[in-house]
């Protein structure tokens, strides 16, 4: 169930009039005191019980074989835990930190691998990043805390890690996409779910291969070198998401969440995150497949933001700084790049201009630079005791404060970007852009009415050749569907051509409750509101379309259920029933009531026998009054 917070919007009717509901994403994310909130560093002791553990894994980091090693660990002294299970992670920040002899290896703990159940904090997995190459120790955090306005995202946060009782150092604290992130952002978790990452270790022999979605046929196993197979099965989903993204874009919002995925590139653009699927490095990514049969796409391992220690990967560093926000860095051949944002896409196409209003919303809201640097001299002060005592960190107390502001070099060896630096560079560039400097439309005042007990939507818009109201009633908050707003003195609309677009609320007598954000148009851009749709929207509790009786009452029970279950209903007037069991994608599996009844009380059971296990939709209709809930049916 989502959580919301109530935006109070004033207009100017004397008839029925409402609120809008903000459907406020921010706050799936941990509450204060929780595991990865940034005001505390906790303290992690891991003992190992084989003492050649260090050998033992550097090997098997090589060997890529995913060998772990059990051990017992105690957080802050409170929290203590026996036979976890531990790998070194990582490509280039453990093969050079390898290289260099320094123990501070990244590492990835799981909890449950030994012992089911086990948690901490409700967390099953603990992923330490060792940021080798980031002097200010602050990058990833600041990253990620910029992407999860926009998309969902991981946390991240402080960690002192103690291996055999030695301070390794100070580490951060990321957390891992799994079963648990996928439950807190979805409410699901047992979905098709790619890590997308080839298999090549950094600086190892052996196969290699590219998370970059190009196809490469139906055999399976040409893919198995360039994604990571995360669930029980999903490869030929995997396929078909690649078939239709390459071949058949017409059909591709019908099983790729595409908002989604142009909010990822876009905010890897503008944080300068060369090391994404629109940078230089296809990877760092994870596709999940929600039950309404979308891939989405999910941002991981965010260390090379604001440049990173990428800066040395051209003698040009403006060759960086000011690459094209719509072909990438040289890789507009990709089809993520080609077919939704590059030069080969009409500038007039849909996904362009939605793409390109993100990018506006994010110089607009996220990339203030005194706001940021504001934000990492916070995060600094919580970590500044770590860093200090930190003997395995490669850079000094000075860099860790100067990167922040300015780039670090030392010719011919490294160099990183710097985080304020890389902002102004950045963010001056991406405003010359000829696409970005178009004017969009502007919405502003939006509302909702109720005149003759139907419900209008209106905003006002200038600048505008269309307005689209963009709705669905998906309990996954997806497949919005567009319906046109009118500024003709009809449909709803009282004057005609005075900026105010207006169209009756679709689905209002549904009994869901009705998503919606707004979308305008004119010949050179478009804009949405809420800025942040469609990973925020707004919404309509339906009102009750039973004026003079009561609403009907349906009880399921059991549910979840194994075997049958019974659909109880209570009708207070007579009239026509109707209860019929759907898919995930609309489709009707069985009707169970099609009749008329007098007011009382029913019954009916559902005994699914060949349709496999899943989440099924029941639907009840009396007259106009429609009711619809999920069903679990598991074997």
């Amino acid at each position: 169930m989502y959580k919301s917070y109530v935006l109070i919007l004033y207009f100017f009717f004397s008839l029925h009039f409402y609120g809008q509901t903000l459907h406020n994403p921010q706050e799936f994310y941990e509450a204060e005191n929780g595991f990865y909130d940034i005001d505390y560093v906790r303290d992690l002791h891991i003992n190992f019980y084989n003492s050649d553990y260090d050998s033992i894994l550097q090997v098997n980091w090589e060997l890529n074989s995913g060998l772990r090693l059990p051990a017992s660990i105690q957080l802050s002294g409170n929290i203590s835990l026996d036979s976890v299970a531990v790998r070194y992670k990582g490509n280039s920040t453990f093969a050079i930190a390898q290289d260099l002899d320094n123990p501070k290896l990244p590492l990835n703990i799981d909890l449950n691998e030994y012992i089911s159940d086990q948690n901490i904090m409700n967390y099953k997995k603990i992923k330490l990043a060792n940021s080798l190459f980031d002097p200010t120790f602050s990058k990833e955090i600041t990253a990620y805390n910029i992407y999860k306005r926009y998309l969902p995202s991981p946390e991240a946060n402080f960690m002192n890690v103690y291996v055999q009782g030695q301070l390794l150092g100070c580490y951060v604290n990321t957390q891992s996409v799994d079963g648990t992130f996928l439950n807190q952002h979805f409410n699901e978790n047992n979905g098709v779910f790619f890590k997308c990452d080839p298999i090549q270790q950094f600086g190892q022999p052996g196969p290699s291969g590219n998370s970059d979605l190009t196809w490469k046929g139906t055999d399976s196993t040409s893919y198995y070198n360039h994604y990571d197979l995360k669930s029980d099965h999903g490869w030929n989903e995997l396929i078909n998401l690649i078939y239709h993204l390459n071949y058949n874009l017409s059909e591709i919002d019908s099983i790729l969440n595409v908002d989604r995925v142009l909010w990822a590139l876009a905010v890897n653009s503008v944080l300068t995150n060369l090391d994404t699927y629109n940078g230089l490095y296809q990877h760092n990514y994870y596709l999940y497949q929600t039950q309404d049969g979308l891939f989405q796409m999910i941002p991981w391992d965010l260390t090379e933001s604001f440049m990173g220690a990428l800066l040395g990967h051209n003698s040009n560093p403006n060759l960086l700084y000011e690459y094209d926000p719509y072909n990438g860095y040289n890789c507009w051949y990709y089809p993520l790049v080609y077919q939704l944002i590059s030069d080969s896409a009409s500038d007039n196409t849909i996904y362009k201009k939605l793409y390109t209003d993100h990018i506006r919303t994010i110089i607009e809201e996220s990339l203030d630079p005194l706001a940021i640097n504001t934000y990492v001299d916070n995060i600094q002060s919580k970590c500044l005791g770590s860093v200090i005592n930190d003997n395995n960190k490669l850079f000094t107390l000075s860099e860790f404060y100067s990167n922040v502001s300015n780039e670090f070099i030392i010719p011919g060896v490294f160099s990183t970007g710097g985080i304020i630096s890389t902002i102004n560079i950045r963010k001056s560039f991406l405003q010359t852009q000829t696409q970005i400097l178009k004017t969009p439309p502007d919405i502003n005042l939006t509302s909702l009415l109720s005149i003759n007990d139907t419900i209008y939507v209106s905003a006002e818009v200038f600048n505008a050749d269309s307005v689209e109201l963009m709705v669905t009633i998906s309990p996954y908050h997806s497949k919005f569907k567009s319906s046109i707003m009118y500024d003709d003195g009809t449909h709803g609309d009282q004057v005609a051509n005075d900026n105010i677009y207006t169209s009756s609320l679709p689905y209002q007598n549904s009994g869901e409750d009705v998503q919606y954000y707004f979308r305008a148009h004119n010949s050179e851009a478009l804009q949405v509101k809420p800025k942040r749709a469609e990973y925020e929207f707004y919404i309509y509790s339906n009102t009750n379309p039973i004026v003079n009786g009561e609403l009907p009452t349906i009880d399921v029970f059991p549910n979840p259920f194994r075997e049958s279950t019974t659909i109880k209903y209570q009708i207070s007037e007579a009239g026509h029933v109707s209860l019929k069991i759907y898919n995930m994608i609309g489709q009707e599996i069985q009707t169970l009531v099609d009749d008329y009844h007098y007011a009382g009380q029913y019954e009916t059971e559902w005994n699914p026998q060949k349709i496999k296990s899943g989440i099924y939709i029941y639907v009840f209709q009396l007259d106009d009054y429609h009711q619809s809930k999920k069903l679990i049916y598991f074997k």
